[in-house]
């Protein structure tokens, strides 16, 4: 699926930045913008977004950069220079890092990695960004990031809702009503939000549905949450999965937990301080290493 919304929108951009394939001849790109560096020497593609819920501030933006041939290109690191257009010079270059998806054992996702980077965009509108992964051959991959005043999900800062989320005993063990992970993790079915917040006890969250997930990212997802739980568990963090469909069926709506934090897509994974405050939130997939060292910063080292 991730592939062929690639092809997509990758067609799509190409006819926007560069004229479509008329035949009709193009102007030369001014030297020093962004479509200048996009028009360099090597495959000209779009990225693969896997975050669009952006307010202004620190973004978290995640991507796939996938060839013309539909493969999805996997190397440690991407340059990532960022415009505010196509025709203007880059405002901000930094650097994407490869993040694993999921863990060992994990079932098989779309890709084995996804790129990770973070950008300050202080103020609402559309950025773009060019993503240029480093080593081996020359790829360079365009997108769109939108900010907006406020995000549909809780933003860092916000205080967590107090969702009655299902538990093992709230359903008297009623695994199938609880979850579609299988076998079901107990550990991570024993909370529900409201106790955790009214307990004033630090936790994390995540919001996903292992067997449903339309890009088979958000059964890795859980997989992670649960091991960094082996590593925090026992520091009294409290680590808490809650599935998003009505009855677990996606033939029916999203539950109402997960209209309770206006969630305009999954997995998301947010982390709650003892204050009940968000700490951070994680759209998309999430590495043991970017969730291991949130927990560790901003819930056991706080």
């Amino acid at each position: 699926m991730l592939r062929a919304a690639a092809l997509a929108l990758a067609a799509g951009l190409l006819v926007a930045g560069c004229g479509g394939s008329s035949g009709a001849a193009q102007e030369e790109p001014e030297d020093g913008t962004l479509e200048a560096l996009w028009r360099a020497p090597g495959d000209d593609v779009a990225i693969v977004p896997g975050t669009a819920d952006f307010g202004p501030g620190r973004v978290r933006l995640t991507f796939l950069v996938i060839d013309d041939e539909g493969r999805v290109v996997t190397r440690p690191t991407a340059r990532v220079w960022i415009a505010r257009g196509l025709e203007q010079e880059p405002f901000a270059e930094t650097t994407a890092r490869s993040e694993p998806i999921g863990v060992e054992g994990s079932e098989e996702a779309d890709a084995e990695a996804i790129f990770v980077t973070h950008l300050e965009l202080a103020e609402p509108g559309t950025y773009w960004v060019l993503a240029e992964p480093e080593g081996g051959r020359k790829i360079q991959a365009i997108g769109n990031v939108v900010v907006v005043d406020d995000p549909a999900a809780p933003a860092v800062g916000e205080p967590a809702v107090a969702s009655e989320t299902p538990t093992i005993a709230s359903t008297g063990g009623d695994f199938e009503a609880l979850t579609t992970q299988s076998p079901p993790d107990r550990e991570l079915l024993e909370h529900s939000i409201a106790d955790s917040l009214e307990a004033k006890v630090p936790f994390v969250v995540t919001f996903a549905t292992p067997r449903y997930c339309q890009t088979r990212t958000c059964g890795p997802v859980v997989d992670v949450v649960d091991a960094v739980r082996e590593q925090y568990g026992s520091q009294g963090v409290r680590f808490i999965h809650v599935e998003i469909y009505e009855d677990n069926d996606p033939a029916k709506e999203t539950n109402r937990w997960v209209r309770e934090w206006n969630l305009p897509s999954e997995p998301f994974t947010f982390v709650v301080g003892a204050d009940g405050l968000i700490k951070e939130r994680f759209e998309g997939t999430v590495s043991v290493r970017e969730l291991a060292e949130a927990v560790e910063q901003l819930l056991v080292g706080a």
